[in-house]
């Protein structure tokens, strides 16, 4: 039971560590933030979902991206489709909100919720995703 509940709060104290870094240096930590990619199967529904996740301010930035080819196996078999990808703009704590959020209102069975963190980039961009995305 220990280390259930250790690796559960593993989370909450690294996120806490990491505000506590930043605060006390002023320096961007790696990781705070990062990009989901979610995938969609048309630009409709790639909208209706990007603007859900922004209505729950669960990410500061969407980009929507145009149509793609995409090959997968599926049940065995080869596809190929065309899809749409949002790039989410987030911080890393709200990743599993974000994908909990998004399997409850995405039409796919098992839609593509990925993410990385981001390792470094503008100091300003970054403090205004914390700024954009409430803390809880």
């Amino acid at each position: 039971e220990v280390v259930t509940l250790s690796l559960l709060m593993y989370p909450v104290l690294r996120s806490l560590a990491l505000q506590l870094h930043s605060a006390v240096t002023g320096s961007y930590v790696s990781g705070t933030h990062s990009i989901a990619f979610i995938n969609c199967l048309n630009e409709q529904i790639a909208k209706d979902i990007a603007r859900a996740i922004m209505d729950k301010k669960l990410a500061a930035y969407v980009n929507i991206l145009p149509k793609s080819s995409a090959l997968y196996f599926w049940k065995g078999e080869l596809e190929e489709s065309t899809e749409i990808l949002l790039l989410v703009k987030t911080r890393t704590s709200k990743i599993a909100e974000l994908s909990n959020y998004v399997r409850s209102i995405h039409p796919f069975e098992i839609p593509e919720i990925i993410s990385l963190p981001i390792d470094q980039g503008n100091p300003l961009y970054l403090k205004w995703i914390e700024e954009s995305v409430p803390q809880d």
